[in-house]
């Protein structure tokens, strides 16, 4: 891990030019913002014997800043999501390696589970020797000068300082280890995922490697058996434990192209795993709202489906028009919004009928098998409690909320979006779900 370095008098004065540079370039406004950068970095990168101090100066800098986002409600997936869709890639590296700077005020015990996948999924590392080595260490290796560089972090910076707050889905590090409950009362659980929870990644990862369609629809049939049982025993669990189970929630990324009928198809998977979906189209995410379990459905089958949507999506786009015309933007988009349309229809009907059977007692094993219980009648009324709880919660987090409408304007998108989602590899056959 990387080495903090004490403060002296011309550390002090950095510090201060630093806070100079960042000020001006986050309040500028968006004519005079290539000056303020231009000037900025000048002042920073002027001298090679004041770099180091520079370099140990922004890493404090950015505890702050980096602090400030995480008590706003944004995580570390967020804010690196950010940095993505407006600047480049050397500044992507930078902001990765700043939440790494950041993270060491935070011992692993304070972060919650999908803190930690963030920071695992990032790649998350302290790999320098010393706060004063950074800049250089990292102009290094981007092969950036420190006028570049100086513009970059001055300008990853500006990026997080202007963000504002937005709903909060997990607990802030640096207050303490989670409690018992957190977000809206919600269980947090370890760093480490449930087993269940390993195997469905494992049968889904899987299915979308093999060159077998046979194979991938039986992987993710048993993935999907799993998920929808799953859910219901963190559901019955839930009714007999002293804590109340209570909604929580994650964010997903939904980005162009073709971001609205993404956002369709996560609507339709959460949909039926009894969540909610508020879209945030500004920010590049959704925010899901579900019971902790039916979140990792949603997450683990949306990344699958997507997966397979626009690999089929690619293929049929890439062909022409029955007219000879090659196939358009508008194909491609009224593709997706008839694959997400037609997800939902088989998603739904998938929930309606493993809920019936598990109201009358038939339980699914974690290796696959079933066996025959007696039924229990807490089931039905448990879930029903869990839908009005996501409902309620949803109506705190976010109090305004409007619709949106999508409109299809290529027929043969649409009819081939359908057929591809008839196919899609959900449970035991193409085009059927059941058991």
């Amino acid at each position: 891990m990387g080495k903090r370095s004490s403060r002296d008098g011309r550390g002090t004065a950095v510090d201060g030019l630093l806070a100079q540079a960042v000020g001006q370039v986050v309040a500028a406004s968006p004519d005079g913002l290539d000056y303020a950068l231009d000037v900025g970095a000048s002042l920073l990168a002027a001298s090679a014997e004041q770099w180091p101090e520079v370099s140990r100066a922004l890493l404090a800098h950015t505890e702050l800043t980096v602090g400030r986002c995480w008590s706003a409600g944004w995580r570390p997936a967020d804010v690196v999501r950010v940095v993505r869709r407006g600047l480049g890639p050397a500044h992507l590296a930078l902001a990765v390696d700043l939440i790494a700077a950041e993270g060491r005020r935070h011992p692993a015990s304070s972060l919650d589970r999908r803190w930690h996948e963030q920071l695992r999924e990032l790649a998350v590392e302290v790999w320098w020797d010393g706060d004063e080595a950074f800049l250089s260490a990292f102009a290094e290796r981007h092969r950036l000068d420190r006028f570049a560089l100086a513009t970059a972090a001055l300008e990853v910076l500006r990026t997080w300082s202007l963000l504002p707050p937005v709903a909060p889905v997990g607990p802030v590090p640096g207050q303490g280890a989670p409690s018992a409950r957190s977000f809206v009362g919600a269980p947090v659980r370890s760093a480490g995922e449930p087993r269940m929870l390993g195997r469905i990644r494992a049968l889904l990862a899987k299915a979308e490697s093999t060159e077998f369609p046979d194979e991938a629809e039986a992987l993710s049939a048993k993935a999907q058996q799993l998920m929808a049982q799953y859910s219901i025993d963190e559901a019955l669990l839930a009714v007999g434990a002293r804590a109340k189970d209570a909604p929580a929630a994650l964010r997903i990324g939904v980005d162009n192209p073709y971001e609205s009928p993404k956002a369709m198809l996560l609507d339709a998977v959460a949909a039926a795993n009894r969540c909610r979906v508020v879209w945030a189209k500004e920010f590049g995410f959704c925010t899901v709202i579900g019971f902790d379990a039916d979140l990792d459905a949603v997450e683990l089958l949306y990344t699958s489906l997507l997966v397979q949507a626009t690999a089929t999506m690619s293929r049929a786009g890439s062909r022409k028009h029955k007219d000879g015309a090659p196939r358009t933007k508008a194909f491609r988009q009224s593709f997706l919004i008839s694959y997400a349309a037609r997800i939902r229809e088989r998603l739904t009907e998938a929930t309606e009928r493993t809920t019936a059977e598990a109201a009358a007692g038939r339980h699914l094993r974690e290796d696959g098998t079933s066996e025959q219980l007696v039924p229990d009648e807490r089931l039905l009324p448990a879930l029903a409690a869990r839908g009005q709880a996501v409902d309620e919660t949803v109506g705190q987090m976010f109090p305004k909320l409007v619709s949106q409408r999508v409109r299809v304007s290529d027929g043969e998108g649409w009819a081939a979006g359908r057929a591809a989602a008839d196919r899609a590899a959900l449970h035991g056959r193409a085009g059927a779900i059941g058991h």
